[in-house]
């Protein structure tokens, strides 16, 4: 079964090799700051699933500028790219929670560094006003613009589990406006939360693949140290999937997802510092073989 990989997509989009490098803007959330809550969701890092992003703090104190990160950033993969181009990716917490005119300033910056093609803001449906629409949208104008929802599941019961801290119609009317703006839209999809069903995860991605976005990231729940999610998984309330049964649900997944639509992530990576479960997947290439293999034993449906 074959299916529309990112790093095929990027390839024929832009003519070459292309890597997401990671930044921090230095934002927070709705669900921590007070306004929905002050946790966080229940599987979030502290660093707000940022732990891969470059550092964002200078060696005698202060902040790095975005360019500042993305040069940082660019030297980390400077060794596999060769005349290669970069996503700048602003991964940490919701990238649009903040004041508009800081926003601008920071994505502008990356936008206009030379070797940047694309710009993916990683966000939450609830933070996403009709002044952030109109400014994606004109730095749309200039380089590709990607706005990554934070969807995870469609099923309320589990999405009040997790603290999500919206339902499901926001999700519906962000992805509304940001097709009517032509903006790309990618979905992040967390498959194996605690209570979910495999009919209810099949559920889940087969309703991103109907509505229309354009991409969508497969994520496998981890569980982080200094979560919520940690404290329930040692009280023996949270099961984690096996690599076999993991494999062939992300192959399923793929089955009833349009042709078209470009797959980012088949796995997603924990920080080996913060990893508690499931220890298999610190073995990537074990994990992507094993996925690949049940992807091309898959017949198409």
């Amino acid at each position: 079964m074959e299916y529309r990989s990112l790093n095929s997509y990027l390839r024929h989009r832009f003519g070459c090799k292309v890597y997401k490098l990671s930044l921090d803007a230095g934002l927070t959330c709705p669900n921590r700051d007070g306004t929905l809550g002050s946790r966080g969701c229940i599987f979030c890092s502290q660093g707000g699933s940022g732990e891969f992003a470059a550092s964002p703090h200078r060696p005698g104190g202060g902040r790095l500028s975005i360019a500042d990160q993305l040069e940082l950033a660019g030297k980390k993969v400077a060794g596999k790219i060769r005349e290669g181009r970069y996503i700048a990716y602003f991964q940490a917490f919701t990238n649009t929670y903040g004041p508009i005119d800081y926003l601008e300033r920071i994505f502008t910056e990356a936008i206009t560094q030379e070797d940047v093609v694309a710009l993916s803001i990683a966000t939450r449906p609830d933070c996403l006003g009709p002044q952030i629409l109109e400014l994606l949208s004109r730095l749309n104008t200039r380089k590709p613009v990607w706005v990554e929802l934070g969807l995870q599941t469609i099923h309320e019961q589990t999405a009040a589990y997790i603290r999500r801290g919206y339902p499901l119609p926001v999700f519906d009317r962000a992805v509304k406006d940001l097709r009517e703006r032509n903006l790309e839209t990618v979905v992040h999809v967390i498959l194996g939360l605690p209570g979910e069903t495999r009919k209810q995860m099949l559920e889940t991605v087969e309703y991103v693949g109907a509505s229309g976005v354009q991409g969508i990231k497969l994520q496998l729940l981890h569980v982080l140290e200094g979560t919520d999610l940690a404290e329930e998984y040692r009280a023996g309330r949270v099961p984690v999937m096996e690599l076999e049964e993991y494999a062939v649900l992300v192959a399923d997944c793929i089955a009833i997802l349009p042709k078209n639509m470009v797959i980012h992530r088949l796995t997603g990576d924990g920080d080996k510092r913060l990893l508690i479960a499931p220890k298999w997947t610190e073995d990537k290439k074990r994990v992507l073989n094993t996925i690949q293999k049940k992807i091309r034993e898959k017949e198409p449906l």
